[in-house]
């Protein structure tokens, strides 16, 4: 490549990026407020506006920010910016609404996923870096509880990612097996049998119940408690600093919700129903959204209002042993499955069906 051409590929990046940050703000808040709406009615009330989401960030942006007196300054107010950029970073892998991720092939051309793993780590990690830096005891307690379920969901997610890759490098001819742009080109679904089905099934049910503890939501928000530790990790910050956290929060959930739709349900509706152009793109954003809206319905909304707050030791508990050994079960099947194909000479379930 030439300067200019160098020079035009930094200048997409830079534009896409800042665009990417301002889509993951407005629509991780519209999800936050459908969520809240949802939860409400689900449980008898009225609940707030869809809107209340973005009323909240403004009113937190022309708060005071007040620093406390024992905190570390600069590691307190650099915490949640490290948050709300790693988590921005991320989209910048991700496949949303039918395109290819912005960074696809041009930075980390053979493991993104990996990569997207580690970054999932750091918000989490700035807001228990935040805690230690407050000075506070119950933020410093929610801290250690925040670290504790950070080991206890990592190993389920690592499993869920290892299934995946693995299964799709028994494909022939594909590579880079741990790129979001490959699994994406091949859904696992129409390559698997009966038992690998069922495999599958059972590692999205793990990812999907990881994925509220990632955030740290009800029923794995011991972190935050506000009825035991006073908001735990978060109990000394206010203004913009708070507020930043709060959209941290949002565009992790986009996050979230859209690895999941990548990993298990990476389709569109326009080649299916044969359009192109601008047509086929607003179906593809219109679907990308009815499936991101599906995800987190079942893996956020209909989780917290079912089930209560847990204690940090069955916290840890669910992750380590029933959720591993599900993770593991799911694997296990995949084997199975691959095994039994392979002896028998069996067709996938897509071919069965005809699908494919």
């Amino acid at each position: 490549m030439n300067f200019m051409e160098i020079a035009q590929t930094g200048i997409t990046i830079i534009i896409g990026a800042m665009a990417l940050a301002v889509v993951g703000i407005v629509v991780g808040l519209l999800y936050k407020g459908i969520d809240r709406k949802i939860a409400a009615h689900m449980q008898g009330r009225i609940g707030p506006p869809l809107r209340q989401p973005f009323l909240d960030v403004r009113k937190l942006f022309v708060k005071e920010n007040v620093i406390p007196e024992n905190a570390i300054t600069w590691v307190f107010n650099l915490a949640p910016i490290t948050g709300l950029v790693a988590t921005i970073t991320i989209l910048l892998y991700l496949p949303i609404g039918g395109f290819p991720a912005l960074l696809d092939g041009i930075i980390v051309a053979k493991g993104d996923l990996i990569l997207i793993l580690y970054l999932l780590m750091i918000p989490s990690l700035a807001m228990v870096v935040g805690g230690f830096a407050s000075g506070s005891p119950y933020a410093t307690i929610g801290a250690q509880r925040e670290m504790a379920t950070m080991i206890a969901y990592e190993f389920p997610l690592a499993i869920i990612i290892i299934s995946l890759s693995w299964r799709l490098s028994l494909v022939q001819g594909t590579t880079h097996v741990f790129s979001l742009s490959t699994i994406t080109a091949t859904p696992l679904w129409g390559i698997v049998g009966p038992l690998g089905f069922i495999g599958l099934v059972i590692l999205l049910l793990t990812l999907v119940i990881v994925t509220p503890a990632e955030l740290s939501k009800i029923p794995f928000d011991s972190p935050e408690a506000e009825t035991e530790i006073a908001g735990g990790l978060l109990v000394e910050y206010s203004g913009r600093n708070l507020a930043m956290f709060y959209l941290t929060d949002g565009v992790k959930t986009l996050v979230m919700g859209t690895l999941i739709v990548a990993l298990f349900f990476p389709y569109n509706l326009s080649p299916l129903l044969g359009l192109e152009s601008y047509t086929a793109i607003i179906i593809d954003i219109l679907f990308f959204l009815a499936k991101l809206f599906c995800v987190i319905l079942f893996s956020v909304t209909l989780i917290r209002v079912s089930i209560a707050r847990l204690k940090i030791d069955q916290i840890v508990y669910t992750y380590w042993v029933p959720l591993t050994l599900l993770g593991l079960v799911g694997l296990i099947c995949l084997m199975w499955d691959q095994t039994i194909m392979t002896q028998f000479g069996m067709q996938s379930i897509a071919n069965m069906l005809g699908l494919i």
